[in-house]
């Protein structure tokens, strides 16, 4: 009978022994209000009282109350830290290595039992992480989700930091699940309201590389931290538990580059990043706030294949970029008698020039034998007639450009009624903004909010305007992009009896932009606008019209003048003619005198006139 017993009591005393150490429940509210538990949890405190988590997927926590309190789920924690060894990679060792180890440290643990890990220690060794850097592909306006551009981080190896083979590393990665179905708009609108989850995923840097750089066209800054090997070692622990694990995705708040400053925080506890984004995310603001913590130790610069192409093209003749289009679309061209004649030093940049554009087009496009083929006999070429080697100047890195949320106050008058005037824009960027660390062309504005006083302390709404995007890119010779706006929210419009109504809108439209001269734009879109008018019949007026003006890259700043016409289907016809002239006084302040002149059927032609102070900060 003692011999039947014997082994039960044995396995009895061993998994007494082997039990959760006992703690009082001040000592285990202590524990838990540690800033890296909180940290670990992604727990921050909740608008009524407690905590909640911005983790949202249940399977994350181990208490059932875990997401709102981090003491339940600690104590969870800890008795699943001596559970039986025999549950190998489901045990919570191996699926918490992050929180093992703290709590290890914390309550000097020597008598946990030691599941095989064997998951866990295979994908930790094979990413071998050493050294940490923070990758910023540039704002690409032509994708809803990368507007604002991206960030993501790039685990090094002790191996390819020495050898220089920074490819074959990891990018850890954050972003949205998207359906393949969503086109733009319903991306944009669940993107705004959290209608995708957000997962962190672990692949291939040379993956990423290949996505931003040559898919998409946009430059990439790599930002080396000073991340020691252990912080390092510790914020990878912790991508682990973070495996599949679901987060709400935001665009403008809980994006990709918020939580990657919390996993900075969890490698390096003393910072405090996320604190300084209460209300939004944008990919240079947190770059700029690691900047200011003393993380960045060097900058490499990667230009996208547009950015070479056009840097390589750039001292070329209008006949010397046809020959470009030529020989790109037959390597035959090659053999032609009068492109024989032309000088060889001309003919390397031709051929050069030639080459990366076929690798332009066919950028994101599956194989194509015959683009293959000319790209290797423009190849031969080259070997025989090498060009000098591409030399192209670093922008201005993109958090040294101004900050993204920007004030506003106005002096002006309209039809001789002064007014001041008073502003808020919460991002990021417009036409004629201090230009430094953006290009020129370019606008995002969201949430815009326009206050006046007139004469009298009449107090008047302006505009309130919801999102802006303007994309003014160049055509020339080799590429032929499309320039198109969008824009919707309220604006005041001329209305009957000399009255300004306030009227919600929605407009768009689409054209070309060139660039004649450096430093100098010109545009033409067509344009489709629809509102909502208090003294119209119709419930919602349409309108067809054009928008055509130039941006001027001067002395001071920028100066934009434009003409818009809009001709409703009521019969009403509006014009205006605007002029901005933006002085840059410094990265974060601007002043900016504004002139126009509106026309309408609905009342008599009115002049405007206003000198602006801007500031920008976060």
């Amino acid at each position: 009978m003692f011999k039947r017993l014997a082994p039960l009591l044995i396995g009895s005393l061993c998994a007494a022994a082997q039990a959760s150490p006992q703690m009082a429940d001040t000592q285990l509210q202590a524990l838990a209000s540690e800033r890296y538990w909180l940290l670990l949890g992604h727990y921050l405190p909740s608008r009524l009282d407690g905590w909640r988590s911005y983790v949202d997927d249940d399977a994350f926590f181990l208490a059932d109350e875990g997401a709102t309190s981090p003491a339940a789920e600690l104590q969870a924690t800890l008795e699943g830290l001596y559970a039986d060894p025999a549950q190998g990679n489901d045990h919570v060792q191996c699926k918490y290595p992050a929180r093992t180890r703290w709590l290890r440290e914390q309550l000097q643990l020597s008598d946990l039992p030691s599941p095989d890990c064997g998951e866990y220690r295979s994908w930790y060794d094979d990413i071998n992480p050493h050294a940490t850097v923070l990758v910023f592909p540039d704002a690409y306006l032509n994708s809803p989700s990368s507007m604002f551009g991206h960030t993501l981080l790039r685990i090094d190896s002790p191996d390819t930091q020495a050898s220089g083979t920074t490819l074959l590393t990891y990018a850890l990665n954050f972003g949205a699940m998207v359906e393949n179905m969503d086109n733009g708009i319903l991306y944009a609108w669940k993107g705004l309201a959290g209608g995708y989850p957000g997962q962190f995923s672990l692949l291939p840097y040379r993956d990423k590389i290949g996505e931003y750089s040559r898919l998409e066209n946009r430059d990439l800054w790599e930002y080396q931290l000073n991340l020691t090997p252990e912080e390092t070692a510790r914020m990878v622990e912790h991508v682990w538990e973070l495996r599949q694990v679901r987060f709400d995705y935001f665009f403008f708040d809980e994006n990709c580059s918020y939580r990657l400053l919390e996993l900075l925080e969890v490698a390096k506890p003393q910072l405090h990043l996320t604190e300084q984004f209460p209300l939004t995310a944008i990919p240079a603001d947190t770059v700029r706030a690691v900047r200011e913590a003393g993380l960045i130790t060097d900058v490499t610069y990667r230009p996208s294949r547009e950015r070479e192409l056009l840097a390589q093209a750039e001292p070329l003749t209008s006949n010397e970029l046809d020959w470009v289009t030529r020989l790109a679309a037959d390597s035959a061209v090659l053999k032609d008698p009068d492109y024989q004649a032309i000088d060889s030093q001309r003919q390397a940049l031709i051929q050069e020039s030639a080459y990366r554009l076929i690798r332009y087009q066919s950028s994101g496009q599956e194989r194509d034998q015959a683009s293959a083929d000319r790209s290797y006999q423009l190849l031969q070429a080259i070997n025989q007639n090498p060009p000098p080697k591409l030399l192209i100047d670093t922008p201005t890195y993109p958090e040294y450009g101004h900050e993204s949320r920007t004030w506003q106050l106005a002096l002006g008058s309209r039809d001789d009624r002064a007014f001041a005037e008073y502003g808020l824009r919460l991002a990021y960027h417009d036409l004629a903004d201090n230009l430094a660390g953006f290009p020129l062309g370019a606008q995002i504005e969201l949430g815009t909010l326009n206050i006046r006083q007139y004469q009298g302390n009449h107090w008047q709404l302006e505009e309130l305007g919801l999102v802006s995007i303007r994309s003014l890119t160049p055509r020339n010779q080799l590429l032929k992009p499309w320039s198109w706006q969008v824009a919707t929210g309220l604006e005041r419009v001329a209305g009957d009896d000399d009255k300004r109504r306030l009227v919600p809108h929605l407009n768009g439209g689409g054209g070309f932009s060139w660039n004649p001269v450096n430093d100098l734009q010109t545009f033409a879109l067509a344009t489709l606008r629809v509102e909502h008018h208090q003294d119209a019949d119709e419930a919602l007026s349409p309108a067809a019209g054009f928008n055509a003006g130039l941006l001027w890259r001067n002395g001071l700043g920028n100066l934009l003048m434009e003409t818009s016409n809009d001709f409703f289907t009521n019969g009403e016809v509006r014009r205006s003619l605007k002029l901005s002239q933006h002085w840059e006084l410094g990265t974060d302040l601007g002043l900016r005198l504004r002139a126009s002149r509106e026309f309408s059927h609905r009342s008599d032609p009115e002049n405007e006139v206003s000198l602006q102070l801007r500031w920008y900060y976060y």
